[in-house]
C-alpha cells in the first residue's frame, strides 16, 4: 500500500501516547474522559470499545487534533496534536462515524477532492489512486456516484480517502457500522494488510467479535478506562462461567426471561434453539428446573467470548424485564399468516432489486431478512411496509393488499427506520407528539400514549432535549417509542440497533421479546449475526432472490461442510451467499 516508512522502534513501540487525559465539555459536567492513560502501537490494531457515551469518539477526536484535552498530554509520533496540528494531520488518517463522502460525486471525484485536501499531486497522485482502487476493489466503479454504492462499498471508498497522504496512524470510528458480514471481513483484511506494513490502527467498534481479533483492547465506561490489554485476558475472566441450555421445551424467550431473573445469572442471550448464559463469579449453577425449560432441557459448558468478559466487567446485562411489554395489549393473531409476500418483484429501470420473492410470517413470530449490502432486502422490506410500490406480485399485512390500501395497512404497522425516522431539530416531547398524530392518536388517548412512553423509557429528564443531541442509545429508544405508541400488532424494524453497544442491544431485544410474547409479530433486518439468532425464522436474500429460508439452526446446518462442521451464524451467512456466484 505504500504507507509511510516507520523505524523498527516505532513499528513495535507506542506511536500515540495519552497521559492522564481529562476532557470536560462544560462547567460542573461529568468528564467525558477522566484520568485516562493509554498507548496505541505501530504494527498493531488496537480495539476501542464501550457502551454508548463511554468517551470513545471523544478519545479519537483528541488524537486527531480536533479538540484539546482539558488536562493531560497527548503525543502522536512525538508531536502534540494541537501545537503541531499541521504535522499531526499529515500523518493521521481519520474516518469518523459519518464519513464525509459527497454522494452526488463519483468515486473518482471523491478521491480527487480528498487528494486535493491532503495535497497529493502529480505522478504520485496517479500511482496512489491506482493502488487504492486495486486495494479496495473499486477500480470498476470509478464513474459511479458515491450515493449509489452499497454500504460496504461506501466504507471502502471512505477508507481509501482516509489513506490518501501516507498516514502513519489510522483512526477508525465505527467504520463497519451498517456493513454486512462479508464486507466487514473484507474491511478487516484490508486494515490487517496496512498493519502488516507498520501502520498503527485504533478501531472503535460495536462488533465485539471484531474487538476479539485486535492485538489490544481499550474498554471505556463513563469516561474511564476499565481494561487495557489483549482481549484474551478479559475473556479468560469468565472461562468457567458460560453455559448453554439445550433441548428447551416451550418458548426460548420465556426461558431467557426467567433465567435473567435468577440471582446466579449475570447475562443471557438466545442462540438459535438454545439459551446462552453467563453466571456470576462463584455462583452456583442453576438447574433446568429453575428455568422451567422442559423435561429435555440440559446444561452444557460453553467456550467464553470476549463479549462475555465485556458484559462481566460492566457489571452485567440489563436483565430480562420489559416495562414496555407490560403496557402492550395481547394480540390475538398467533399462528395466523399476518405478513405475506407473493412473487414480489421490484424493478428500477432494467435493474431488478427484488425478484419474485415469496414468504409468509405468522402471528407472534420474529422473521429476519438478512443479506449483503445491495442484495435487495431493504427494497423487499420497504414494499412490505407500504413505502415502495411493487412492480409486480403481492404484499399483504393482516390480509390488506399494500398496493391497494397502503394507508389502511400502515395503521397496523409500527416502523423503525434504519436511519432513525426522528426529526433531529424537534425535542423528545415534540417527536412523540408528532408521531402520535401520524398514527392517528388524539385527545385523551394521545396524552395517555405519550405519558406512557415517557414513563417506560425514562424520557422525563430529556423531554426538552433535541433528538439530534441524544446519545445513540436514547435515539434508538425514542425511535422504538414512536413506533409502538399506537400499540400496533406488527413491528417492522430496519437495522434497529446499528451502531449501538451490546448492553443497549440486549435492552432493545428484551423489549422485542416481551412484545412478541404478547403476540406482536416482528419483521427485522440486521447485520448483527448474534441478533439474527433471536429470529424464529430467517430469509436470506442475495441478488434480489430469496436463496434460503429456515430457523437460525437450520441455516447453520445448511452451511455445514467438511472443515466447517459447526458454523456460526456469520459463517452460515457467508457460506450460503458464497454458494450463489454472481
Amino acid at each position: 500500500m505504500g504507507v509511510a516508512e516507520l523505524s523498527p522502534a516505532m513499528a513495535s513501540g507506542a506511536i500515540a501516547q495519552l497521559r492522564n487525559i481529562q476532557k470536560t465539555f462544560g462547567k460542573g459536567e461529568k468528564p467525558a474522559l477522566a484520568e485516562l492513560t493509554a498507548d496505541v502501537f505501530g504494527g498493531r490494531i488496537t480495539g476501542l470499545v464501550g457502551p454508548d457515551g463511554a468517551g470513545k469518539t471523544t478519545l479519537i477526536r483528541l488524537l486527531a487534533g480536533l479538540m484539546a484535552p482539558s488536562s493531560g498530554t497527548i503525543t502522536v509520533d512525538g508531536s502534540d496534536p494541537i501545537a503541531d496540528a499541521d504535522r499531526v494531520r499529515s500523518i493521521v488518517g481519520y474516518m469518523p462515524q459519518k464519513f464525509g463522502l459527497y454522494e452526488d460525486l463519483t468515486v473518482a471525484e471523491n478521491l480527487d477532492l480528498y487528494a486535493d485536501l491532503r495535497n497529493v499531486t502529480g505522478q504520485y497522485r496517479k500511482e496512489t489512486f491506482h493502488r487504492l482502487l486495486q486495494f479496495t476493489d473499486l477500480a470498476q466503479f470509478t464513474g459511479r456516484p458515491a450515493g449509489k454504492l452499497s454500504g460496504g462499498m461506501k466504507q471502502k471508498l471512505g477508507l481509501a480517502c482516509t489513506l490518501l497522504g501516507k498516514p502513519k496512524v489510522l483512526l477508525l470510528d465505527e467504520a463497519s457500522v451498517g456493513v454486512d458480514p462479508i464486507s466487514r471481513r473484507e474491511l478487516w483484511r484490508m486494515v490487517q494488510a496496512l498493519v502488516s506494513e507498520g501502520m498503527a490502527v485504533l478501531w472503535s467498534t460495536s462488533y465485539l467479535d471484531e474487538a476479539e481479533l485486535c492485538a489490544d483492547v481499550l474498554l471505556l465506561n463513563e469516561g474511564r478506562l476499565l481494561f487495557n490489554g489483549p482481549p484474551k485476558e478479559l475473556t479468560d475472566r469468565v472461562k468457567d462461567r458460560c453455559r448453554l441450555v439445550r433441548g428447551i421445551g416451550g418458548s426460548r424467550r420465556q426461558v431467557l426471561a426467567r433465567a435473567l431473573r435468577l440471582p446466579e445469572v449475570l447475562d443471557g442471550v438466545i442462540q438459535g434453539s438454545n439459551i446462552r448464559l453467563l453466571l456470576r463469579n462463584a455462583a452456583r449453577e442453576p438447574s433446568p428446573a429453575d428455568l422451567n425449560a422442559g423435561p429435555e432441557a440440559q446444561w452444557t459448558s460453553g467456550p467464553p467470548r470476549f463479549e462475555d468478559g465485556f458484559i462481566d466487567i460492566l457489571g452485567g446485562g440489563p436483565g430480562g424485564h420489559s416495562v414496555l411489554a407490560e403496557h402492550l395489549p395481547v394480540v390475538p393473531h398467533a399462528g395466523e399468516v399476518v405478513i405475506e409476500a407473493r412473487e414480489l418483484t421490484r424493478k428500477f429501470g432494467s435493474f431488478t432489486a427484488a425478484d419474485h420473492v415469496h414468504f409468509q410470517v405468522r402471528g407472534g413470530e420474529i422473521f429476519g431478512l438478512l443479506g449483503p449490502n445491495g442484495a435487495g432486502k431493504s427494497t423487499t422490506f420497504k414494499m412490505m411496509c407500504g413505502l415502495l410500490v411493487p412492480t409486480s406480485g403481492l404484499a399483504t399485512v393482516m390480509g390488506i393488499d399494500l398496493k391497494q390500501s397502503a394507508s389502511e395497512a400502515r395503521q397496523k404497522i409500527g416502523y423503525m427506520a434504519q436511519k432513525f425516522s426522528l426529526y433531529g431539530s424537534l425535542t423528545v416531547g415534540q417527536n412523540l407528539q408528532f408521531f402520535a398524530g401520524i398514527y392517528g392518536l388524539n385527545g385523551a388517548r394521545k396524552r395517555e400514549a405519550i405519558e406512557q412512553m415517557i414513563a417506560v423509557f425514562s424520557f422525563g429528564p430529556l423531554i426538552q432535549t433535541k433528538a439530534d443531541e441524544l446519545p445513540l442509545g436514547f435515539k434508538q429508544r425514542l425511535a422504538l417509542a414512536c413506533a409502538v405508541m399506537h400499540e400496533p400488532p406488527l413491528l417492522f424494524l430496519d437495522e434497529p440497533t446499528s451502531g449501538v453497544d451490546p448492553v443497549t442491544r440486549r435492552e432493545f431485544w428484551t423489549h422485542i421479546n416481551g412484545a412478541v410474547e404478547k403476540g406482536v409479530t416482528v419483521m427485522v433486518t440486521t447485520h448483527f449475526m448474534d441478533e439474527a439468532e433471536y429470529c424464529d425464522r430467517i430469509g436470506l436474500v442475495y441478488r434480489g432472490k430469496l436463496i434460503a429460508t429456515g430457523t437460525p439452526d437450520a441455516l447453520k446446518k445448511m452451511a455445514a461442510r467438511p472443515g466447517l462442521e459447526e458454523p456460526t451464524m456469520e459463517d452460515a451467512f457467508i457460506e450460503l451467499v458464497g454458494r450463489h456466484p454472481d
